[in-house]
């Protein structure tokens, strides 16, 4: 990671690395009060790593294991063996190690009875780290074995910590790589920085503030998302100095972390650059370097895998669009009427509370709800009167030769657009063809379908009717509300018509 003049950067104690002062604490076991006195003592003066040393205090078995069910986070404890029981120590490490479980913390057995507790015994039965007794246990040995103790306490608490933050990671990286729309991704990317920040010590009373920002798509930049201060800025061309300064001069893939702040850019192998702004309303512990690193690293995949499966829609949108536009002038129909029913499906998708992949599924697939029009001669399809009761019945297998084309494709959009084909003629009253499906029995998306190819059909021209007002088509769809039409869908359509008209109006003929 790098640091940029752009930031302002605190000063650091060189000798911790920036890092906040502890205590290392150790727990002395013992029922002789003047065990304590001595050891004490004898560490007055210790330091590690620059930081101090802190002392508990148990004079039983029991009351040893009180303090550690207290105290989550002691270094070392230094344990006497025989005390309110000639086993009191063993059987607290039993209970630390197992009933607690306790594994970081070093403990170490000391003994004036030796024979009370072989050290052959007591290391292959019990998970102790050192075995000393009383009498060789000098203030330099003392000295040498506490710090050669922290030294492996603090290397195991620091792979726990590195352990969990992998751990944190690639949770984080599941949880992006689920969000497929880029400004989903955005919002995705920031909630899972903000937590990974949240879970350093010093920053659960600040309030972070963070924006995604993207030149994929124009010079100007865009908002992806935002929380905080930035909360209400997806979508919006986006121009702060500072960070469109670190886009420009930032190497790719690397962040730069201040004070108080945090800037990152992503560049993938297209040239698609966004850059991630932190900002914290006072200072900031930042995670450890190479987690920063390995968590833009899966970033700029994510965002990557995600502008290249928007493509990858487009183009499959643009396919289908131009497939249905192609079957629609066969029937002397514009093209924009698919268009149309595609929006009007993705928008009635959106008012019921549907997920986005369903909505965005149902914008894409909706446009072939007529395939099966394709095999319907043209002096049936075409015909501007009305048709006879065999014509008719000819013109209705449209829809079941529609779902067969469509059924056995292995693509989602196209599986949508076999439902949609198949049940976009069912009534809701169970009256309507090819399987006089009723209520729930017809997919949502055959129901969604109906309402708004209904709805277009008889606000525009074809070649044996006018348009109908919208007026009478509105009382129509009131009319025949739990009738021909779900309910749901009606009041959602009815409720939002404006939005409707203005989609209509948009892709007029």
């Amino acid at each position: 990671m790098s640091k940029s003049d752009q930031i302002e950067f605190a000063p650091e104690d060189p000798a911790s690395n920036g890092a906040p002062a502890r205590t290392w604490k150790i727990l002395i076991v013992d029922d002789d009060s003047e065990i304590h006195a001595i050891t004490e003592i004898a560490l007055a003066n210790f330091r590690f790593d620059g930081d101090a040393v802190a002392f508990l205090h148990a004079y039983t078995g029991a009351e040893a294991v009180r303090v550690m069910q207290s105290e989550s986070d002691v270094a070392i404890v230094l344990m006497d063996v025989v005390m309110e029981s000639d086993t009191a120590g063993l059987d607290a490490i039993r209970a630390i190690r197992e009933d607690l479980g306790i594994t970081d913390t070093r403990i170490i057995l000391r003994t004036g009875q030796p024979g009370q507790a072989p050290a052959r015994e007591v290391v292959t039965r019990y998970d102790i780290n050192d075995y000393k007794e009383k009498t060789e246990l000098t203030a330099t040995k003392l000295f040498t074995l506490i710090y050669t103790s922290l030294s492996l306490y603090r290397e195991i608490r620091t792979l726990r910590g590195t352990q969990r933050d992998l751990h944190e990671i690639g949770l984080a990286a599941q949880h992006i790589f689920r969000r497929r729309d880029p400004r989903s991704l955005g919002t995705g990317i920031l909630e899972q920085l903000v937590a990974m920040y949240a879970k350093q010590g010093g920053n659960a009373d600040r309030r972070i503030s963070g924006v995604v920002v993207t030149a994929v798509e124009s010079p100007m930049p865009i908002a992806l998302a935002g929380v905080g201060d930035w909360a209400g800025e997806a979508g919006k061309s986006f121009a702060h100095p500072a960070i469109l300064g670190h886009m420009r001069r930032l190497p790719a893939d690397t962040a730069a972390t201040g004070e108080t702040s945090l800037v990152a850019r992503c560049v993938n192998e297209h040239q698609w650059h966004t850059a991630i702004y932190l900002v914290a309303d006072g200072e900031l512990s930042h995670p450890a370097d190479d987690l920063l690193t390995l968590f833009f690293g899966n970033v700029t995949v994510a965002l990557e895998n995600s502008y290249l499966s928007r493509e990858i829609r487009r183009s499959q949108h643009e396919m289908v669009l131009t497939l249905s536009e192609a079957i629609e002038r066969r029937s002397l129909e514009t093209g924009n009427h698919v268009r149309r029913v595609g929006e009007f499906c993705g928008l009635l998708a959106r008012l019921l509370g549907l997920g986005d992949d369903d909505i965005n599924t149902l914008r894409v697939a909706a446009p072939l709800h007529d395939a099966g029009k394709i095999a319907i001669p043209d002096s049936i399809l075409n015909k501007p009167g009305k048709h006879t009761p065999d014509e008719w019945a000819i013109m209705q297998t449209h829809a079941e030769i529609g779902q067969q084309m469509l059924q056995a494709k292995d693509q989602p959009v196209l599986q949508a657009a076999a439902i949609i084909a198949g049940q976009h003629h069912e009534r809701w009253d169970g009256m309507g063809y090819p399987r006089k499906l009723s209520g729930d029995q017809i997919h949502v998306y055959g129901r969604i379908a109906a309402v708004a190819d209904v709805y277009d059909a008889l606000c525009s021209e074809r070649c044996y009717k006018k348009p109908w007002p919208l007026a009478e088509v509105l009382e129509l769809f009131r009319e025949e509300r739990g009738r021909q039409f779900d309910p749901d869908i009606v009041d959602a359509f009815l409720e939002h018509i404006d939005e409707f008209e203005a989609i209509r109006q948009r892709l007029a003929d």
